[in-house]
């Protein structure tokens, strides 16, 4: 029956299109590393920090209006946010302090009406699990995925222990953020483990360990139904996947 549930029409798929917020997800990604390699190597980081944040900067700005110049900057905003409060929780730092000078440098740049603007949008965002659902689909897959990666590197099974744990937080956390939303964003998280770890066949033990484990976590903390919806939804975008490589090689076989 959860399954069924259509998602509501996102409120600001008027501002920001699927497209656009794809793209804010990737590009807060990307200066999220960007800021992240700063803390452990900042050498020059004064300059660095100044030319990304303007980088962003002026993408918010390429926005059709000031409603959607916010909604560009609250977007990039909530992601670095999100980035870097996953990766605080993960490794357990107590800050990441170029990620915490780079949104300031983002917010400082905004007059008292624009930064009005901005503090809505990101209210919007947090307030409404279904604003901007392409943006926060593409950020959270990218975390999970990020952060299952480093669990799948550990050299020790304590340390990629100490990698799940905190991943099965982040994926039980949406699941009560977001009552309609959150299980998708799990399923999602699952449906792209476990196609990376289809698509290396070669996949570390720890990966695979990690992965079991993580599914048990979760298998254990979540309600029955809807894990089993989570398993269901999950499997279908796997089943997707799986489905599209065959034809990809038989397609490739032909041409051969």
């Amino acid at each position: 029956m959860t399954t069924a549930v259509q998602i509501p029409v996102d409120p600001l798929a008027t501002l920001a299109n699927t497209e656009t917020q794809r793209l804010a997800a990737r590009m807060a990604q990307d200066a999220f590393a960007a800021a992240f390699r700063m803390a452990v190597s900042p050498d020059g980081e004064a300059g660095e920090l100044g030319e990304l944040a303007g980088r962003c900067y002026n993408w918010s700005q390429a926005g059709a209006d000031e409603e959607a110049r916010a909604l560009r900057l609250a977007l990039l905003v909530a992601g670095l946010d999100a980035w870097g409060l996953a990766y605080t929780q993960a490794f357990h730092l107590n800050a990441i302090p170029a990620l915490t000078a780079l949104i300031g440098g983002l917010r400082t740049r905004l007059d008292a009406t624009a930064d009005a603007r901005f503090l809505q949008q990101f209210s919007t965002l947090a307030d409404n699990e279904f604003a901007a659902v392409d943006f926060k689909v593409e950020l959270r897959r990218s975390i999970h995925l990020a952060l299952w990666h480093a669990m799948a590197a550990c050299e020790t099974a304590e340390q990629a222990e100490g990698l799940v744990r905190p991943l099965g937080s982040l994926l039980l956390g949406l699941n009560e953020q977001m009552p309609e939303l959150g299980w998708r964003l799990i399923a999602d998280a699952l449906a792209s483990i476990q196609i990376s770890l289809l698509a290396d066949p070669a996949a570390s033990a720890r990966a695979q360990e990690g992965t079991q484990q993580l599914f048990a976590a979760l298998r254990h903390a979540l309600p029955g139904e809807r894990y089993q919806a989570i398993l269901a939804h999950s499997g279908q975008a796997v089943v997707a996947w799986q489905q599209a490589r065959r034809a990809r090689d038989a397609e490739g076989r032909i041409d051969a």
